[in-house]
Order: structure tokens, then C-alpha cells, then sequence
């Protein structure tokens, strides 16, 4: 290897530094963090509830962006939830439109809950949130643990090409007079880790919004479900059941027994 490379390739596997993942949903993120909707809720919500039956818990729950309009739209949903503060804002806008969630605040690898569900979902790349794979392989078996004798674990995310086709970049997100957001992405195809953040500059001055994720493959995540005693039932492109092909950039997966 020549120099050049070398510290490259050393650059490269330094994680963020002085960040926390558990302290990455507080504060402001908390409050704003569901501000930019996908566009997906309404197809997600018809999806979750068929598979539910009328009950499901969600892994890392937030601050509502899908628990509330499921709850509207008729099934009990519980929650684990890491941070206090997303607990907060869920609870309020909860009590804004009159709907009761309960929620546990915890690890979505080791938190119980005391019952067990036919559905139990992890969505929005969430999973990658959990930065090793030990972790990740836990999450599978808590959420094996919550699932009555049909039950089935749903996880939603983006396959790793999505954001790794180069392993730095800089992408203009969004361009205004005033304003301009950028995606800064750094990958480490060693350790799977991708740390990004969200930049925005604007006339108050410039804000971040980083995060770390462990990016997995499908194919991985599989393996991870056999050893928490689940196999691959289903995978779709999206929430409309649409087929899982090369060309999909996200997918929903359902575990079962």
C-alpha cells in the first residue's frame, strides 16, 4: 500500500468524533424531527395496520410521525423509545388528538415491555441506528421475544447503495435564496458505518443534524433474524407490496417463526 492510500484508508475508518448516539434525538431534534414528512404515511399506515390486527409495538417509536395515525386509525400501538425528549413530544401530540399511546423508555435491544404482539415494526432505517452487529442481532431477539405464536417482525430501510455509491460526499439537498442544506456522508466500507450530517446554512447561521448509522445488506439482516429464531417470510420494494428487485433502493422485510 502506498502512503498515499494509507492515510486514506486511516482518515476513512475514524468514526465522528464526540458523537453520541444516545444523545443524538434530544432537544431540537426531538421537537422538529418529524417536520419533513416522506410522503409515504398513508400508504405505511394501511400496510401496518393489515399485518397488525388490531395491535403492534414499535421499536424506536419517536415522536409519532407513524404511531399517531395508526392509533387514528384504530390500532393500539406501543412503543420503546430511547429518548426522554421524543417521549415528550409524542405524548403531547397524543393528547393533542385525544389518542393514548404507551411507552416504554429504553434500549429496543434489551427494553421489555411485558406482552407480546402480532406485529412488531422497525422502520426508517432505524436498525442501522444500532452501530455494531452484536447490537443489531439483539434487536432481533427482543423483538422476537414481543411476538405472539404468528406474530411477525417488520423492518423498513434503504439498502446500502443508496447512499454508498461513491464513500464521501457532499449533496445539495435543498437550494434556496436564503438557504442552502447539504448531505455530508462518510462511509466506511470496513466497519459499515456511515456518519452524516445535515447541514443547513441560513441567515441564522449554520446548523447540524449528525448521525451514525451500521449500514446492512438484506442478506445479512436475514442471518441475524435465523439467529433470533426467525426466518424470512416476505420482502417487498415499498409499502405497497411492490416486488423486491436490483433496482429497489429500500425494502420491507416481514420475520416470522
Amino acid at each position: 500500500m502506498n502512503r498515499v492510500a494509507g492515510r486514506r484508508t486511516r482518515r476513512q475508518s475514524e468514526r465522528m468524533k464526540d458523537f453520541d448516539p444516545a444523545k443524538s434525538f434530544l432537544g431540537e431534534t426531538a421537537e422538529h424531527n418529524d417536520d419533513d414528512a416522506r410522503g409515504d404515511e398513508t400508504e405505511t399506515v394501511a400496510l401496518l395496520t393489515d399485518l397488525a390486527g388490531g395491535r403492534a409495538l414499535e421499536f424506536a417509536i419517536g415522536s409519532g410521525r407513524i404511531a399517531l395515525p395508526l392509533l387514528g386509525a384504530g390500532t393500539r400501538v406501543d412503543g420503546i423509545e430511547l429518548s426522554p425528549d421524543m417521549i415528550t413530544v409524542l405524548r403531547r401530540r397524543a393528547a393533542a388528538a385525544g389518542l393514548s399511546v404507551e411507552v416504554v423508555e429504553g434500549d429496543m435491544t434489551t427494553t421489555g415491555v411485558g406482552r407480546q404482539y402480532p406485529l412488531v415494526f422497525l422502520i426508517f432505517n432505524t436498525i442501522f441506528n444500532l452501530l455494531t452487529q452484536d447490537e443489531q442481532i439483539r434487536c432481533f431477539e427482543n423483538a422476537a421475544r414481543h411476538l405472539d405464536v404468528d406474530g411477525v417482525f417488520l423492518i423498513e430501510a434503504a439498502v446500502p447503495s443508496a447512499w454508498t455509491a461513491t464513500h464521501n460526499y457532499v449533496n445539495a439537498e435543498t437550494i434556496a435564496p436564503t438557504s442552502v442544506e447539504l448531505d455530508v456522508c462518510r462511509y466506511d466500507p470496513v466497519t459499515q458505518i456511515l456518519d452524516e450530517n445535515h447541514v443547513r446554512l441560513d441567515k441564522a447561521g449554520v446548523h447540524f443534524r449528525p448521525i451514525s448509522c451500521r449500514l446492512a445488506w438484506p442478506a445479512e439482516l436475514d442471518l441475524m433474524a435465523r439467529l433470533a429464531g426467525l426466518r424470512l417470510r416476505d420482502r417487498w420494494g415499498g409499502w405497497q407490496r411492490e416486488p423486491f428487485t436490483a433496482d429497489s433502493v429500500r425494502h420491507v422485510s416481514i420475520y416470522g417463526r
